[in-house]
């Protein structure tokens, strides 16, 4: 990693959070993934301690009102311990960024001080089973009851730590014209019990197997009238939730990107230290030129990831639209860490397909950030709609 990482306090807060993940996480993380166990609450609580969940909130609601950089700084570190780690605060600022954005004054000063303590854990609800990239095509239904309040009825899908979670940040249809598509959307901040239990048969939830990403569990998610008050409807106006879910983007891509960076870095990382320590044909296998070339094109593109990454957490601090910025940010590097990750795991030879190495946790986490938060096709859409000047 080169040494310019910004001012004397985001330097001090990467030192700050590697000691911790390196405490806390390194030592724990190859164990439970290989067990396919999920984050223990103990950790998450400790994050919570350490302000991780508050970071980009204003003091007033309980945050500690630092910079997009900040964040990108923590999440990097948190994820190159384990991405399961890095991707726990995801939850908490999709949610707390749309309350603090869009949320009524209620609504902000009921959610945000719990989200940025952590006493409320948060998931995302937005993909549906047949409806994926298509937001505008949502079909889950959230209506009226005779006292006010909505029930919500259909289906939800990858709802990662819905288990976990005490509020279910979803997407629902609340006009059912069909003709409306995204102005009919809404989004409700609808509270469950947590725990690893969901409310049969009003709410019913299985955990979907996956390849990698194992300490947080996904989730395919039945509504069957369950019920969602009527003030947790987020800003209080019915049709406006594709118009914020879209803005808050922007922090979920780049928070996306970061984590994608800190997932290299330690595939990087590990693959240097092999590199120094593996000896054939009488001398380590750093001493070989093809080795050396691949180390040195890993940290190469790392570096050039971790750089876009801080210009999109620059552009969103000004205030000014960043969704190109962030975009790129968020496609380069999740590209990025696909192609290093298998390249560092190349450089363990077999035992890099062995789990005796993290080196294969590394390769398997480093796949998904091609499709979540927005596929690397969305995301090439996304920008050339800006380079060409769609409207939009």
């Amino acid at each position: 990693m080169l040494s310019h990482d910004g001012d004397d306090e985001h330097q001090q807060i990467r030192a700050s959070v590697r000691e911790f993940v390196e405490r806390e996480v390194v030592p724990i993380a190859s164990e439970l993934d290989n067990a396919e166990e999920e984050i223990p609450l103990s950790l998450i609580a400790k994050m919570a301690e350490l302000g991780y969940f508050g970071l980009i909130f204003p003091a007033e609601y309980g945050g500690m009102g630092l910079d997009t950089i900040a964040m990108a700084i923590v999440t990097e570190e948190l994820s190159r311990g384990w991405l399961s780690v890095g991707s726990v605060m995801t939850r908490m600022l999709i949610t707390g960024s749309l309350i603090l954005a869009n949320g009524t004054e209620a609504q902000k000063k009921k959610f945000l001080p719990k989200i940025a303590s952590g006493e409320l854990l948060t998931a995302a609800a937005f993909t549906e089973p047949d409806v994926g990239s298509d937001t505008a095509a949502m079909k889950l239904r959230a209506e009226r009851g005779p006292d006010g309040n909505y029930r919500l009825n259909g289906e939800k899908t990858w709802c990662t730590f819905a288990n976990r979670a005490h509020v279910l940040t979803v997407l629902a249809r609340t006009n059912p014209d069909a003709s409306l598509r995204h102005k009919g959307l809404s989004i409700l901040l609808v509270e469950k019990t947590p725990g690893d239990r969901f409310s049969p048969p009003e709410l019913s939830g299985s955990a979907i197997p996956t390849i990698g990403y194992k300490g947080m569990k996904s989730y395919s998610l039945g509504f069957d009238g369950y019920p969602c008050a009527a003030e947790n409807l987020l800003g209080g106006v019915e049709g406006k939730g594709f118009y914020q879910l879209m803005a808050t983007y922007e922090y979920a891509r780049i928070q996306t990107a970061a984590r994608a960076v800190g997932t290299a870095q330690a595939s990087y990382e590990a693959a240097l230290k092999y590199a120094k320590e593996r000896i054939q044909f009488g001398k380590t296998i750093a001493e070989f030129q093809v080795i050396r070339h691949k180390l040195a094109h890993a940290a190469t593109e790392i570096e050039a990831a971790r750089r876009l990454t801080y210009y999109a957490c620059a552009r969103k601090d000004t205030g000014v639209r960043a969704d190109l910025e962030a975009g790129m940010a968020k496609v380069f590097a999740a590209e990025m860490a696909e192609r290093v990750t298998s390249e560092m795991l190349q450089v363990f030879g077999g035992y890099g397909y062995s789990r005796e190495y993290p080196a294969q946790r590394f390769w398997r986490d480093a796949r998904v950030f091609r499709i979540f938060e927005g596929t690397s096709e969305i995301q090439y859409e996304v920008i050339a709609g800006r380079l060409l000047g769609d409207k939009g």
